[in-house]
C-alpha cells in the first residue's frame, strides 16, 4: 500500500527522478563493507574488505579519477584476527599533504565485541602502508569501533570512535548489564604518532556509526547520544580554537529506545552551512530526517522529514555541493530492499528530485550501509549486494 507521502510524490509535478547509470567498481566478487571518501584533489577513494582464499581478510582500495577512471586496486592491510561486521567497517581518508590513512578493527579478546581500532598510514600514494598502534591506550578487551576520519585543520588526521573501556566487555554497553556506558573519544595523529586524545561524551549509543565533516577551521562530529531514560537522539560535537565544545542536540526527537538501533547519522558541510541526516522511530513509524545549521554547526534547525512509514530502514548518507544537498537511505518492503536518493536546496525548503537508485539484491543486515559522495554535480554511490549467499559491490552515478 502506498503511503501518503508516496502518493504525494506521484502527483507532484515539481519532483522528478534524476538520471541513474551504473558505476562499475573494481572490487572482486566476494567484497563487502564499502566506504567512499573524497580526496582533496577531487578523486574518489573506494575501500572494501575481501575474504582471503586461505582465511582472514584484506582491506583494499582504489582511486577514481574524473578523467581516467579507476586505478589498480591496492592492499592497505590484511590479517587473520580482524573483527568484520556489516555495520562497523573501515574508513579511508586522504589528507592535503598527500598522505592516506585508514583503519581496521582487530580482535583484542575472546568476547564477541572485544576489538581495537588500528590505524594504517601511507606516505607514498598508497603503494606501501605502515601500521600504527591502537588509537586508544586503555588496553581493555572491550569494544572500540564505529570510527570516522577527517583532515584535521592545521594538519594531521582526526579520528573519533566509540570506546567501551568502561563497559566491562561481553556486550554492547549497558544492554547486557556488563558495566558502564559506551563513550565517545577523539584523537589527533600525524606522522610522529598521536598528539592528543579527548573524551567527548560519557554515554553514547553503543553501535551507531559516527560521522564527521570539516566546516572552515572547525570539525563537526555527529553521533547518536544516549541520555537518561534511554533517549537516543542525534548530537553534534564541535572542535574549534583548539578545543572540543559541548555537544548540541540536532533535534529533540525524544526517541526512547532500550537497545541500540545500529543506525548512525551522516553529516556534510560547505562554507558555514552543515547538514545532518538520520533515522528515528520517535512518535510512531520510522522516518528519515535532515536538519541544517547556518552557523558552522553551533546550532541546528530547519528540520525536514523526507519519508515516514514502515519501509524506511535508515542507513543514511549525505553530501553537499553548491547546488544542493543529497540524502540517501534504504527502504525494505515486501521482502525487497531499495536504495533512494533525494536532492534538496541548501536551505531544505524545497525537494528538487527523488530517485529510486536501485533495487538491492539481498535483504536484512547483510547489505550493510550504502555510501554517498558528490563530485562535479553528480552523486556517486556504492553498496553491498548479496547474490546466492555471496556479497558483491555495486555502484551508481546519479545526475540531476
Amino acid at each position: 500500500m502506498k503511503t501518503a507521502l508516496a502518493l504525494l510524490l506521484c502527483l507532484s509535478p515539481s519532483l522528478h527522478a534524476a538520471t541513474v547509470s551504473d558505476w562499475k567498481l573494481p572490487a572482486p566478487q566476494g567484497s563487502a563493507q564499502p566506504n567512499l571518501s573524497l580526496a582533496p584533489d577531487g578523486d574518489l577513494l573506494l575501500s572494501w574488505i575481501e575474504r582471503r582464499a586461505g582465511g582472514g581478510h584484506r582491506l583494499a582500495f582504489a582511486r577514481h579519477d574524473a578523467g581516467e577512471g579507476w586505478s589498480a586496486p591496492r592492499t592497505i592491510a590484511e590479517g587473520d584476527d580482524w573483527f568484520v561486521n556489516w555495520a562497523d567497517f573501515p574508513a579511508l581518508q586522504a589528507l592535503p599533504d598527500g598522505s592516506l590513512w585508514a583503519h581496521a578493527l582487530v580482535k583484542n579478546g575472546e568476547a564477541t565485541y572485544a576489538y581495537d581500532v588500528r590505524l594504517h598510514a601511507s606516505f607514498d600514494g598508497g603503494a606501501t602502508w605502515a601500521p600504527t598502534q591502537a588509537v586508544h591506550e586503555d588496553g581493555t578487551p572491550t569494544e572500540h569501533g564505529f570510527a570516522t576520519l577527517w583532515a584535521q585543520p592545521g594538519g594531521g588526521l582526526g579520528i573519533a570512535w566509540l570506546d567501551g573501556r568502561h563497559t566491562g566487555g561481553g556486550g554492547h554497553g549497558g544492554h547486557a548489564g556488563h558495566g558502564g556506558a559506551m563513550t565517545l573519544r577523539a584523537a589527533h595523529f600525524d606522522a610522529r604518532g598521536k598528539r592528543a586524545e579527548h573524551e567527548l561524551d560519557a554515554s553514547t549509543c553503543d553501535c551507531c556509526q559516527t560521522a564527521s565533516a570539516v566546516v572552515g577551521d572547525a570539525v563537526l562530529l555527529a553521533y547518536r547520544d544516549r541520555t537518561e531514560g534511554e533517549v537516543r537522539d542525534i548530537a553534534v560535537a564541535r572542535f574549534a580554537d583548539g578545543a572540543w565544545q559541548k555537544p548540541v542536540t540536532v533535534h529533540a526527537d525524544g526517541w526512547v529506545m532500550p537497545a541500540c538501533p545500529v543506525n548512525g547519522p551522516a553529516i556534510a558541510a560547505r562554507g558555514e552551512q552543515a547538514w545532518v541526516a538520520w533515522y528515528t522511530a520517535a512518535g510512531g513509524p520510522p522516518s528519515v530526517r535532515v536538519a541544517r545549521s547556518g552557523d558552522g554547526g553551533r546550532s541546528f534547525g530547519g528540520l525536514r522529514e523526507l519519508v515516514r512509514g514502515e519501509a524506511p530502514q535508515g542507513r543514511v548518507g549525505i553530501a553537499a555541493d553548491a547546488d544542493g544537498v543529497w540524502v540517501s537511505w534504504v527502504e525494505e518492503a515486501g521482502g525487497a530492499q531499495s536504495l533512494w536518493l533525494a536532492r534538496l536546496d541548501p536551505g531544505l525548503a524545497r525537494e528538487l528530485s527523488r530517485t529510486r537508485v536501485a533495487d538491492i539484491a539481498g535483504r536484512g543486515r547483510a547489505t550493510g550501509f550504502p555510501r554517498l559522495q558528490v563530485r562535479d554535480g553528480t552523486a556517486w554511490l556504492a553498496w553491498t549486494e548479496v547474490v546466492d549467499g555471496q556479497p558483491r559491490l555495486r555502484g551508481a552515478r546519479v545526475r540531476p
